[in-house]
């Protein structure tokens, strides 16, 4: 039975019931969510939290990279923030206030508009800054924390709280997060520096990540998280998985590090190689490999 949504104040956003949610990640695949909600605002979000049943469970999804969601899909609500949370401005003490909702890109071009170097990195995060907060993500050699001023957060009773970084854990690819909180927005602070500058070193980046990984494919980012001192990418491909597919899911031709959806991957190829990488890289190698995306979701019943 649907649990009962009972918003004490009118909702704003769009709330959509049983949505298949494929059309949400980068990978294409998923299976259906109880409920998503398009959240109009932060403070539309909290109403909307503090609408649900107290045991209903919340999955945040924003470009829906970095994340594998099952083919049994996702019991609860799905606060989708694609489209939403996307409010960008200068403070007047200098730093940048980013929602949740923002792609890490728009970021990277904002802060070259405005002057300021050190946000470039960015513009290869293939994901919302909500996202990025959370797992610390980072590419070309910069981590999204070494810019963060505070963070605001909405925990599970839809209640603002803003906290400094030294409140967190912070390392590679992972914070501190209690699970009944999630990132909506953040202060950034980032230096001034040549625009010009900036914006060449956002085309070069771009145009490296291009030309060494799968942009044109639906894949889910990174898979793992580099071992100390090596790479993931080359740990699979000397184990010689370039290219080893299940299913429609491969292992990419251009950076062993993605798995790509070749046109009819389900999630349940997707994490079946997962697997099977991972498995073949320990025997060969010695190596276990840690993964970088999330897998959530239910599987379907055989």
């Amino acid at each position: 039975m649907q649990a009962m949504i009972k918003a004490t104040q009118p909702l704003s956003g769009k709330l959509i019931n049983r949505e298949p949610l494929a059309r949400y990640t980068s990978w294409r695949v998923g299976g259906v969510a109880d409920r998503l909600y398009k959240p109009a605002s932060i403070e539309d979000t909290q109403h909307y939290l503090k609408s649900l049943p107290a045991d209903e469970p919340v999955l945040w999804l924003g470009l829906g990279s970095n994340v594998l969601i099952r083919d049994g899909g996702v019991r609860g609500s799905v606060i989708n923030t694609r489209g939403c949370l996307k409010q960008m401005q200068e403070t007047t003490n200098g730093l940048l206030k980013v929602e949740a909702g923002v792609p890490c890109a728009l970021v990277a071009k904002l802060a070259a508009e405005k002057g300021l170097s050190g946000a470039e990195f960015l513009a290869g995060i293939p994901g919302t800054m909500g996202g990025a907060l959370a797992m610390n993500a980072g590419a070309f050699g910069g981590e999204t924390w070494d810019l963060v001023n505070k963070v605001l957060l909405l925990n599970r009773k839809g209640e603002l709280i803003e906290r400094r970084p030294n409140e967190f854990d912070i390392a590679y690819r992972s914070v501190s997060l209690a699970a009944d909180e999630w990132f909506v927005a953040c202060y950034l602070d980032i230096p001034s520096g040549g625009n010009e500058e900036s914006r060449e070193k956002i085309r070069q980046l771009l145009a490296k990540r291009a030309q060494t990984q799968p942009t044109n494919m639906p894949s889910g980012g990174s898979v793992f998280k580099n071992p100390v001192a090596d790479h993931a990418a080359r740990l699979i491909q000397a184990t010689g998985l370039k290219g080893y597919s299940i299913g429609g899911a491969e292992v990419s031709k251009k950076h062993s590090n993605f798995i790509i959806n070749t046109s009819n991957a389900t999630a349940k190829d997707i994490e079946r190689l997962i697997e099977y990488v991972r498995n073949e890289v320990e025997e060969k190698q010695g190596v276990l490999l840690q993964t970088e995306v999330r897998i959530i979701g239910e599987e379907i019943a055989s």
